[in-house]
């Protein structure tokens, strides 16, 4: 079933096109990967899903509604939540009143503060912050807070889950961990899109690829079908990943 549709999507800042006539569908319970080039437009696709950002041609349908253009709080009521690549905590409130945030305004509206505070503390125990709750976000560093960015995006009780970059800056383990949650995560029911230059991470996670070039799609597939497409390899990975001789 088809979750997402995206639909002719540009997007312009003055002279520069951003993203030009973007097509590509999302199925309900799919990882798709988004990889491209630094200035590709995967950012800005991820702003105009959200609504930060209004196209200038094209529309987003999510559940066949049309959401084009609505303002984030509307999309993320709809069911859809993302990570930014620079993480956007509220550094003055604890990590679990971040997370509460996420609930208190998300998809479901919880029934109370109880309810509300129980659902933040264990998704602070998924990420690994369950230590944590009680100390301000300005004081964790940025694998903590990318892990407190993702729960807070967990509480809102998203059907899609836009990640953007969350593996940047991991060691090999805490790179193992965070893969073996995206996989949690998406077993629970949760959709996935994900932006990574971690490419062995990105096609070991991902169903499907979707490969942007100057805000233009480039080409899209299964992970080993796209890593060899010639036009890939020209504008983003520089070489077959699977060949054998690199």
């Amino acid at each position: 079933m088809v979750l997402l549709e995206i639909k002719g999507l540009s997007k312009s800042f003055g002279g520069l096109m951003a993203l030009l006539n973007v097509d590509f569908e999302v199925n309900e319970k799919e990882i798709v990967g988004l990889i491209g080039p630094n200035g590709s437009g995967k950012t800005t696709l991820f702003n105009t899903i959200m609504g930060s950002l209004k196209p200038d041609h094209g529309s987003i349908l999510f559940r066949s509604q049309d959401i084009t253009g609505l303002k984030p709080c509307q999309v993320c009521q709809k069911g859809i939540a993302r990570s930014f690549q620079l993480t956007k905590p509220f550094h003055r409130m604890t990590c679990l009143e971040n997370v509460m945030v996420g609930r208190a305004f998300g998809n479901e509206a919880a029934r109370g503060l109880k309810e509300t505070k129980a659902e933040s503390e264990d998704l602070l125990k998924l990420v690994g912050l369950a230590e944590k709750k009680s100390i301000p976000a300005s004081s964790l560093n940025l694998i903590e807070r990318k892990r407190l960015e993702l729960a807070r995006a967990l509480a809102t009780h998203p059907r899609l889950l836009l990640l953007d970059e969350m593996m940047a800056g991991l060691n090999p383990m805490e790179m193992e961990m965070a893969i073996g949650l995206i996989h949690q995560i998406n077993r629970s029911g949760i959709t996935l899109i994900i932006v990574e230059h971690v490419m062995k991470a990105l096609l070991g996670l991902s169903e499907r690829v979707v490969v942007l070039e100057a805000g233009r799609k480039i080409a899209e597939g299964p992970p080993q079908e796209v890593v060899q497409n010639q036009d890939v390899i020209r504008a983003y990975l520089g070489k077959n990943l699977y060949a054998r001789n690199p």
